[in-house]
C-alpha cells in the first residue's frame, strides 16, 4: 500500500520519524567515518548503536543524493557467495560536510538542553 505522502520518510522505530529525518544524513556520514561500507551494514550499525531501523529505500537515495553532491563515492564490489554490493565511501568533501554538522549538531543540541532544562523554569532572564 502507498503513503498517501510520499514525502515521507518510511523508518521504523522508536524514534519520531521526523528527528531521523533531520539527522539521518549526517548519520550517514558517520557511518561511513571509519571506511567504506554498503546500505545494510549502515542499517545494522544505525541498530547496533540504538538508532532504530532505517529501510533501504530511504537511505540508498539518501546516499545517491550525497554522492550526486560530492559528499560519497560509490564502487562496486563483486560478493564472495553472492551478487556484488554497492560500496560507499566518504570523500574530502564528505568528510567536510560531516565536521561541519557535527559542530553545528553540539553546539545546537547544547543550547537545546540547556533550554530544555527544567531547572531554568523559573529564571526571567532573556
Amino acid at each position: 500500500m502507498k503513503s498517501e505522502h510520499p514525502e515521507e520518510v518510511q523508518l521504523t522505530s522508536e524514534w519520531p520519524s521526523d528527528w531521523m529525518r533531520a539527522v539521518l544524513g549526517m548519520f550517514a556520514l558517520r557511518a561511513l567515518e571509519q571506511g567504506a561500507s554498503y546500505g545494510y551494514a549502515i542499517i545494522a550499525d544505525f541498530e547496533a548503536n540504538g538508532l532504530g531501523t532505517v529501510k533501504g529505500g530511504t537511505l540508498y537515495p539518501l546516499l545517491s543524493r550525497y554522492e550526486s553532491a560530492g559528499f560519497v563515492s560509490v564502487e562496486w564490489r563483486p560478493g564472495d557467495a553472492g551478487p556484488g554490493r554497492k560500496y560507499f565511501s566518504l570523500t574530502d568533501r564528505g568528510r567536510s560536510e560531516l565536521e561541519r554538522t557535527r559542530s553545528e549538531w553540539l553546539r545546537f543540541t547544547a543550547n537545546g538542553n540547556d533550554y530544555l532544562d527544567t531547572a531554568r523554569t523559573g529564571r526571567t532572564d532573556t
